[in-house]
């Protein structure tokens, strides 16, 4: 019997333990933070990462978007402002791109700035696996990740959600 009581107590602080960390889903997301450099999304909640996946990005990763086509992923402060099902990309969150200041730079060059910024899966082709498009920076401006995770952030990420993207 002496060996109840302990294993008792032990049993008690690993489920205080558990009670205490909450799951990410009952967690509030109110900031997504990408940083491009380390091709990593974050889910933030008041400013602690509560999950991070790995993602693509546009054809040319390198600095922000500055038009229509350059291939590039913008940088600076947006909003999750709607979704949709994509039939090409499976699950879609549009990002708030252009912002002002990204108006005024394309009007200052002279040229469009570009729309249709997304978050979205990678296609489904029997050409080409998922793991393949997962490794490596393809899309047109778009930040990519796998399906399964775009899913889970579907699901975590409400419309009006705060999105930074850093270089």
């Amino acid at each position: 019997m002496r060996w109840l009581f302990p294993l008792l107590c032990l049993t008690l602080s690993f489920n205080a333990l558990a009670s205490a960390t909450p799951a990410t889903s009952s967690r509030t997301v109110d900031k997504v933070l990408v940083l491009k450099s380390e091709r990593k999304l974050h889910l933030q909640q008041r400013g602690e990462t509560i999950k991070s996946y790995r993602i693509s990005l546009g054809k040319q990763p390198n600095g922000a978007k500055q038009r229509e086509g350059d291939l590039r992923t913008p940088e600076g402060f947006y909003w999750i402002d709607w979704r949709k099902p994509s039939d090409k990309y499976q699950l879609s969150l549009h990002i708030s791109y252009p912002n002002a200041r990204d108006l005024a730079k394309a009007k200052e060059a002279g040229v469009p700035p570009g729309s249709m910024i997304m978050i979205h899966g990678t296609p489904l082709d029997e050409e080409y696996p998922e793991w393949f498009f997962h490794t490596l920076d393809w899309t047109e401006g778009c930040i990519a990740m796998k399906n399964d995770d775009m899913r889970e952030v579907w699901s975590l990420v409400k419309d009006g959600t705060l999105i930074e993207i850093r270089p």
